[in-house]
This record gives C-alpha cells, sequence and structure tokens, in this order.
C-alpha cells in the first residue's frame, strides 16, 4: 500500500475546507502519512496530526472565531490571530513540539530576514505555527532565532514539493482556485486578496504538479475573512474529494 502525503494550501477561513476533505478522506480509509502546509493549511495541519478528528477541529475554530475575521483583527481575537492562535495551541498540543506528534508535519513559513521561504518539521511548534499565519501588514512578524516569519502563503502558499520523496503519492487540497469574475464590484479586502492569488497563481501552478490527486473546492463566493459559512465551506470540501474518490482510492493500491 502507497504511503500517501497531503498538502494543505494556505487561504484564511476557506481553510475550513481541508477539514471537509479531511472527513472525506477518513471516510475512505485513507490513512495520511505525512502533512504539509501553509498558514490556515498548517494549522490545520498541525492539529490533524496531533490527532484531533475533523470535526473537533471544526468545532475549535468556530468557538474562538468570529464570524468576520477583520473583526478578529480588529479585536485581536479569532483563531487566526497570533494572540488567540497561541493560546489555543497551548491548550490543544501543550508539548509544543513537531516531535510530539502523531503524524509527521512541516510547516512553511516566510522568513523576511532572508527574503526567502523556510520549511520547518522539527523543533519548536507554536512559534512556527503563528509565525506560517501571521498575515504581512495584518499581524506582527514572528521572531525566531535570526528569522522574522510571516505568512507561509507569501513565498510558497502550496508546499508540495517538500513531500517529493518522502511519501509514494501526493493528495493536494488547495482551497484558492481562480475563477472568472462576474465583474461586479469587489470590496477593497477582496481586491487585495484576489490580486494576491493572481500574483502567486504561477508558483502555485508549479506547486500542483506534484500532486498526484489535486483537490479545488470552488469557493468563489467565500473570502478568506469570514466564517459565518463555516459549515458550508467544510461541505463543499467534503464534496469536492468526494467526487475524486475513485481517483484517491486507486492511489493507496
Amino acid at each position: 500500500m502507497n504511503n500517501i502525503g497531503l498538502v494543505l494550501s494556505g487561504g484564511g477561513a476557506r481553510g475550513i475546507s481541508h477539514l471537509g476533505v479531511l472527513q472525506g478522506l477518513e471516510e475512505m480509509g485513507i490513512s495520511v502519512k505525512i502533512i504539509s502546509g501553509a498558514s490556515a493549511g498548517a494549522v490545520i495541519g498541525a492539529l490533524y496530526a496531533a490527532g484531533y478528528t475533523p470535526g473537533e477541529i471544526l468545532s475549535l475554530a468556530k468557538a474562538h472565531t468570529p464570524r468576520s475575521l477583520i473583526a478578529a483583527v480588529m479585536s485581536s481575537g479569532g483563531l487566526f490571530s497570533p494572540q488567540v492562535l497561541k493560546g489555543v495551541l497551548i491548550e490543544a498540543i501543550p508539548q509544543n513540539s513537531f516531535e510530539s506528534l502523531k503524524t509527521p508535519l512541516m510547516v512553511t513559513a516566510t522568513d523576511l530576514a532572508n527574503c526567502s521561504s523556510i520549511t520547518f518539521s522539527a523543533g519548536v511548534l507554536h512559534e512556527v505555527l503563528v509565525g506560517s499565519a501571521a498575515i504581512p501588514a495584518l499581524f506582527e512578524p514572528v521572531v525566531l532565532e535570526q528569522r522574522l516569519l510571516v505568512d507561509g502563503g507569501v513565498c510558497n502558499n502550496f508546499p508540495a514539493d517538500c513531500l517529493s520523496g518522502k511519501c509514494d503519492k501526493i493528495i493536494g487540497s488547495h482551497v484558492n482556485k481562480l475563477l472568472n469574475s462576474s465583474g461586479g464590484k469587489l470590496s477593497r479586502l477582496q481586491v487585495l486578496e484576489r490580486c494576491f492569488h493572481l500574483a502567486i497563481a504561477e508558483k502555485v501552478a508549479a506547486q500542483a504538479k506534484y500532486c498526484d490527486v489535486l483537490i479545488e473546492p470552488l469557493l468563489p463566493h467565500y473570502n478568506m475573512f469570514e466564517m459565518k459559512h463555516a459549515d458550508e465551506i467544510f461541505d463543499i470540501g467534503y464534496n469536492a474529494v468526494m467526487a475524486q474518490k475513485e481517483s484517491v482510492l486507486q492511489l493507496a493500491d
């Protein structure tokens, strides 16, 4: 049986769709042997690697995050804000180390000090996760040794390459598929988000080539700053992976 690696993209609140993907994989009997993630994908990957179920992680996210992540930013609250995320991690994964996880995990962050992407797989965990999820200009960089860590998505929002050679097959869950807009008016945040994903689209496409199965839940009506549709986003991820059930099961043979 093939060892399966799973890569989870960043995407803020849309990252909840990864949980639906994980739920579907579990129902198919797919055991993930190693996980790679950036930003929200890294946080979800860490909690799953620690042994929490997709449903438990969904409940955790909903309990600690306002319906709007912008409200979370302004109030320094919400699961994906540094203060609350650090507190949740201390409670959920008290050992604070990659080595304590039940499933190997690789977390990609961006090091502003060296202007490069960096991937962690050992050592302290909480600080790396908070750094990987620290959206530039909204949250302060995390200082770790000689590094200044910010959102992993800046340089590599879909870190599939680091799984190459560490597993037999790779499943990718990417929650930021770019679709043509209807041409309607976009908010400033929607403009900012769309420009960001356009800027990194070429890098994401290159990373997607490492995946044997690529799952891209269609989430055009959900932005990365709103949690009010968390249950719907979960279901879309679940339906997306179940739609590729045959291809996923073939990987495990």
